[in-house]
């Protein structure tokens, strides 16, 4: 069997594909357990970010999965077919690595996903679809990520979606401190968000969320109002900046309610930015006069001026990934061999019983305890060296000499002559 990585990200698919193939958290759990129940795979977990949807499965068929993702989705199969991408074995073991260091992210290094993948295993594991194959699979990634954030820089400077998005904002206002900001969600996104502005001096912050508690928590951090989604129409005349990134599988925001508020407002601009996938704010928005309207396919121009500072860390990364795909080849090879190891003991073991039954039954009997234990010795040896002495004979017939090489190595032999003078 096989583990296998299949997906699309913001490299292979548009953002009208994206959000169509996304799932939300809620979804996630009943999607497992039908990849798992329909498709008969063994373990499965999902991984689904704003820039990617990806699928990790051990046994079955990745091409049903596609297929699966298809019918699930309603996008026609030659349409996934044509932006997905799959990596099996050591190819996804390094996909899921690089991913999960950054390397793979729209912005280089940045540290979210991280703590997405970790969220997707806990999903998986708690649904009962993770067990020996995927769990090694995602503990080795975290374990590279961990290494490559330890001993490189590639996380050093701050390059994130939130980064962006903020640093975007700064080439249409030319002064922050008199910006009034609302942003829309409470994750970890907005939470960046939140700190970025704060950190640019804007003093006027509004958080509004599904759940109050979690706005006002978050808001109350950076000195900031916490609201509820529903009191956004009240809230949206006065903001400058609009910064979204919610959970929501429908916009947030339609054209109607940023209409009013542009009349409200006398049209003065408003700059926005949807970094949700799929999107908060209706695309008709961008329509609007007045409104600036960026999603996160946008902040490509400025992300790609900020990585460029980590290209040299990316190299250093990328050799610690190799490292660890090596290190994953390994314990399957030693993988391998366990159950012929296991396989030798027992039978050497069910040997030694048998000879140790006849010794105690020869003791019961008043033998020799002397000659008992030599008999015990000498039968216990012949057993043991039978089956490699008829085989070694029968390569010394057939001119097998790597058998014969295989064997003083494995046995720990000396050559004939290793002990001669002068030899080295």
């Amino acid at each position: 069997m096989t583990i296998f990585a299949l997906g699309i990200n913001h490299r292979t698919a548009s953002l009208d594909i994206r959000e169509r193939v996304a799932f939300a958290p809620e979804q996630a759990s009943e999607a497992l357990q039908q990849l798992a129940g329909d498709l008969g795979l063994e373990e499965v977990a999902i991984l689904s970010t704003c820039n990617r949807t990806e699928i990790y499965g051990y046994g079955g068929e990745p091409e049903q999965v596609l297929e699966w993702l298809s019918l699930q989705r309603r996008i026609s199969l030659p349409h996934l077919e044509r932006c997905h991408y799959l990596y099996r074995d050591l190819d996804a073991v390094r996909h899921v690595m690089k991913v999960a260091c950054g390397l793979d992210s729209m912005v280089l290094g940045e540290p979210q996903i991280l703590g997405q993948l970790k969220s997707c295993f806990a999903v998986a594991r708690e649904a009962g679809k993770v067990s020996t194959q995927l769990n090694q699979f995602f503990q080795q990634a975290f374990s590279i990520a961990k290494r490559v954030r330890t001993e490189t820089a590639i996380g050093q400077n701050p390059v994130s979606v939130a980064y962006a998005a903020v640093s975007l904002s700064q080439q249409i206002f030319s002064d922050l401190r008199d910006v009034s900001a609302l942003l829309i969600g409470a994750g970890e996104t907005i939470e960046l968000v939140a700190r970025h502005l704060k950190d640019k001096g804007v003093k006027d912050i509004t958080v509004a969320n599904r759940t109050l508690s979690r706005a006002q928590d978050l808001a109350e951090q950076f000195g900031a109002q916490g609201i509820l989604l529903s009191e956004i129409p009240d809230f949206l005349p006065r903001a400058d900046m609009v910064i979204s990134s919610t959970a929501s599988q429908l916009p947030i925001l339609g054209k109607g309610a940023v209409e009013s508020a542009l009349k409200l407002r006398k049209h003065k601009p408003i700059f926005m930015v949807d970094i949700a996938v799929p999107r908060d704010i209706e695309p008709e928005v961008a329509k609007l006069q007045d409104v600036y309207l960026y999603t996160v396919d946008d902040l490509h121009a400025v992300i790609d001026e900020n990585i460029r500072s980590r290209q040299s860390a990316a190299n250093k990364a990328e050799q610690i990934v190799e490292e660890g795909v090596a290190a994953w080849q390994s314990q399957l090879r030693a993988l391998d061999v366990v159950d012929t190891i296991r396989a030798f003991r027992s039978s050497a073991e069910e040997s030694r019983d048998q000879e140790l039954a006849k010794a105690l039954a020869s003791l019961q009997a008043g033998q020799d305890p002397e000659l008992v234990l030599k008999s015990l010795a000498r039968n216990l040896t012949n057993k043991l060296m039978h089956t490699p002495t008829t085989r070694l004979k029968q390569a010394g017939e057939q001119g097998l000499t790597e058998h014969i090489d295989l064997a003083h190595h494995l046995f720990g032999l000396k050559k004939p002559g290793d002990n001669e003078p002068g030899h080295e």
